[in-house]
């Protein structure tokens, strides 16, 4: 089939995409809205139970997996592998080499298993293993090897996380959802640094270096508690276990109004989902805003360097890590229910993004101790404030099919996780580290330039739905118009 012929025939099946009524089921018929608001309710509170504790707790251990590097460096890896600041550098940014050419294939088998959540635990489980297998390198080679396996095997997580949460949840309840699992990466990098200052007070135990332990210890956990996992989460809204038939059958009917249709991962082959996820323009506005931010948000990777320009000991500076973290998780959370409260997402992003452009320009501005640790409380949490908002946007606005979407939110986290790896060569010159604030500053402003245009774009297009124009690429299908389907802004 020839790629106009294609493209025509699935712009017209995501147009047309299951157009028969979605029926209420029966278990639902003849009950009043409140008593039906009342069991979405209640399935909502199950889901969350089942599903939201464990993806935060699988965010956490990702993130100390593959931050504990920067904790190894205040320990005495450095020496003992005899390491060059180029060679450091080069083992962070071979991490997101594995990390980012492997996010697509890996969400394109994502929207097709049967399995989801066991395909998750299982590069869990994998990249637990790497991490431990990194206590036993002795030079450069065998730990940048290490590194970019492991950037490989985490590829699986959190595109796949954020994929699987959308199969649960409606859009109006995804920017809180995605908050709460992105906590897990902020308790990771706050207790990352708690973990680590007790881990490394292990040195010469059994003859081993501190930074060994770090790398033993955190990825055998990680590995203990993926198979846990593995039996626990649901794989789909048909198979999530602790939800009676009543719920089950509402939370279907709503992800199905939602999307106009069912979500049936073998409606079309990977590659169709490809080329549609890439005829789509919003992938392309959705993505400018989050590979903006992530530019300016890549100074985590940074982070315990950035806080040692306080000049305070080892266990201090891991200790100061912390506060910032903590709060992240309070101001993602409170941005994420009040943008699916008010159900509006571009002054929930524009918002914490000028916040972090204040940041940069008090970082590079002065040395007085007190404002510097003022402008490091505010840029994880800024920057992830605004984060959680854009991911539940890019969730929302890209329709079905199911592996289109799912190919979409590969497509968009792997280009914007590649400023991971150059971005770490420009955090030289400690301690105002100029060139990297300068460039998170003027990231910061263009990613605010790309909401405006998402806006813009969305706004328009909703005028357009309201005057039966339906014509965009990767517009919603027709049985969402008839639900009433709009864009949110």
């Amino acid at each position: 089939m020839s790629q106009t012929s294609l493209e025509a025939k699935y712009t017209s099946e995501e147009r047309q995409h299951e157009t028969h009524h979605i029926a209420v089921p029966a278990s639902l018929v003849g009950l009043s809205e409140a008593e039906r608001e009342s069991i979405r309710a209640s399935c909502l509170r199950k889901i969350d139970i089942m599903v939201i504790p464990s993806i935060t707790l699988m965010y956490i251990l990702n993130y100390l997996d593959r931050q504990n590097i920067s904790a190894a460096k205040l320990d005495t890896i450095v020496k003992d592998l005899k390491l060059t600041a180029v060679q450091y550098q080069m083992c962070i940014s071979f991490l997101f080499l594995g990390y980012i050419l492997f996010q697509i294939p890996s969400n394109m088998v994502a929207g097709k298993v049967s399995r989801p959540a066991q395909y998750i635990c299982a590069g869990m489980a994998a990249w637990g293993c790497v991490s431990t297998a990194t206590a036993a390198v002795h030079n450069f080679t065998g730990l940048v090897v290490c590194r970019a396996i492991l950037g490989v095997t985490e590829a699986v997580f959190f595109p796949g996380a954020l994929y699987y949460l959308s199969t649960f949840y409606t859009r109006k309840h995804m920017a809180m959802r995605t908050a709460l699992m992105y906590c897990g990466s902020q308790l990771g990098n706050a207790f990352g640094g708690l973990f680590a200052a007790a881990i490394l007070k292990m040195k010469g135990v059994h003859g081993l270096s501190g930074w060994r332990w770090l790398f033993i210890i955190e990825g055998a956990a990680t590995v203990g508690i993926a198979i846990m996992l593995a039996f626990q989460l649901p794989n789909s809204p048909q198979t999530a276990r602790w939800i009676t038939e009543q719920e089950r059958d509402s939370l279907i009917h709503d992800l199905k109004v939602e999307a106009g249709a069912s979500d049936n991962r073998g409606e079309i082959s990977t590659m169709q989902g490809l080329k549609m996820a890439l005829s789509d323009p919003k992938l392309y506005l959705l993505c400018g805003i989050l590979f903006c931010t992530y530019i300016s948000a890549a100074v985590v990777n940074f982070f315990p360097s950035v806080v040692a320009t306080l000049g305070y000991s080892r266990n201090k500076t891991l200790l100061l890590t912390a506060p910032p973290y903590l709060l992240c998780c309070i101001t993602m959370m409170i941005n994420g229910w009040h943008s699916d409260k008010k159900q509006e997402r571009f002054l929930h992003i524009v918002i914490p993004l000028g916040i972090a452009m204040v940041a940069f320009v008090i970082a590079v501005s002065t040395l007085n101790t007190a404002a510097r640790y003022v402008s490091m409380m505010l840029m994880p949490t800024s920057l992830y404030s605004a984060s959680i908002v854009i991911l539940s946007w890019i969730t929302g606005s890209i329709q079905q099919p199911a592996v289109k979407r799912a190919i979409a939110i590969g497509i968009i986290n792997a280009t914007c996780n590649s400023p991971n790896i150059w971005t770490p060569y420009l955090y030289k010159a400690p301690p105002r580290y100029l060139n990297a604030f300068a460039l998170n500053l003027a990231a910061a402003a263009v990613a605010i330039a790309f909401a405006c245009a998402t806006r813009f774009y969305l706004a328009r297009k909703n005028r357009e739905l309201d005057q039966g124009i339906n014509t965009a690429r990767g517009g919603p299908t027709d049985e969402q118009v008839a639900n009433g389907y709009r864009y949110v802004l």
